[in-house]
């Protein structure tokens, strides 16, 4: 058998890899190799061309925890659940006991002791999910967790659906050449995606105004263009990102008050002009929700070249593929 690592579980059928995953959480793309992802993708491809849901054998409960805005990545969780089978519990942060002060792990402790065994969580705090995948001394909380967002941290499964949508369209990452653009230091995307990127052999560039790129931590991973225009032309992939008002707070004030939605456009945004330089087999794409008019021209939003729809289409399959990773990984419903 090959080396098992703390987040994934390989298991030989008739001396071959299943080739599916097995993971006790899934909260970071960190905890994914190249194989991995791949081995992701193809098994979201199953579930989207028609392939067979895994039978369970029991009744799972879960539940969704959205502790900010969302209309994409929840309802597409919920899907997901939906057609894996399980049984969702509907939660709703504005009436629950943490608006009483309860903490993150004693919502999850309650959760476990009413019979849910996996929680989809977004939260506004980075790596949230530290406080239940790593308990204290005495503590003995045994859920499933799949990260739906934490902060400015990581987002695992527009990641990974992203990764699905690149993957559809060249069949391989090595050596294309893939643009980030927008407000880069607020972006759980751009952090996983960069990350994920780099392990899967593309290319990665940052573009955006220069207060949002913090050269420390995304030189690592790509090179900034300060132009986007000199390099549009050279582009396989050009990902936008909303910009993200709600976080210009605190020391990020006055980018709030530097400000200018036109003057963004104009610089960074997705015009005709833009939009014709790029290569004919290239691709946008987006997380959503658009600022139309903003980061991306309303009238370009279903272009030929824009894969925002096919974007959100494949999440769901990426997070059944997740999900069943983790039912995998815990062996719930009987599933191994």
């Amino acid at each position: 058998m090959n080396a098992v690592t703390q987040n994934q579980v390989v298991v030989e059928t008739e001396g071959k890899q299943d080739n599916l995953l097995r993971l006790p959480y899934f909260v970071s793309v960190e905890q994914l190799s190249a194989d991995d992802v791949l081995h992701l993708l193809q098994r979201a491809q199953y579930f989207k061309n028609g392939g067979q849901v895994p039978a369970l054998n029991r009744t799972i409960f879960c539940t969704n925890m959205f502790f900010e805005n969302s209309t994409r990545t929840h309802t597409s969780f919920e899907v997901a659940e939906r057609r894996l089978g399980l049984t969702v519990i509907p939660f709703d942060p504005s009436h629950s006991s943490v608006n009483k002060g309860e903490n993150l792990y004693d919502t999850e402790l309650t959760m476990a002791s009413l019979g849910i065994e996996l929680s989809v969580i977004r939260h506004p705090e980075n790596a949230y999910y530290n406080e239940i995948i790593h308990p204290q001394a005495g503590q003995h909380l045994e859920m499933g967790l799949v990260n739906a967002g934490d902060g400015s941290g990581q987002h695992p499964s527009q990641s990974m659906l992203d990764m699905m949508t690149i993957y559809n369209e060249f069949g391989h990452f090595d050596g294309l050449k893939i643009m980030i653009v927008g407000d880069l230091t607020n972006s759980r995307v751009a952090r996983s995606n960069m990350e994920i990127l780099n392990t899967l052999g593309a290319e990665v560039y940052f573009s955006g105004p220069e207060y949002w790129y913090d050269a420390d931590e995304f030189s690592k991973y790509g090179t900034y263009v300060k132009n986007i225009d000199d390099m549009i032309p050279e582009l396989d992939v050009l990902m936008l990102l909303r910009v993200q008002h709600e976080r210009h707070n605190g020391a990020e004030a006055k980018t709030e008050q530097l400000f200018d939605a036109k003057d963004y456009n104009a610089a960074y945004g997705l015009n005709q002009r833009r939009y014709d330089m790029l290569k004919d087999d290239a691709i946008i794409m987006h997380p959503g929700p658009i600022n139309r008019g903003v980061e991306w021209d309303g009238d370009l939003v279903e272009a030929p070249k824009s894969r925002y729809a096919v974007q959100m289409q494949n999440g769901v399959f990426v997070r059944m593929a997740m999900i069943e990773a983790v039912l995998r990984g815990r062996k719930l419903g009987g599933l191994e």
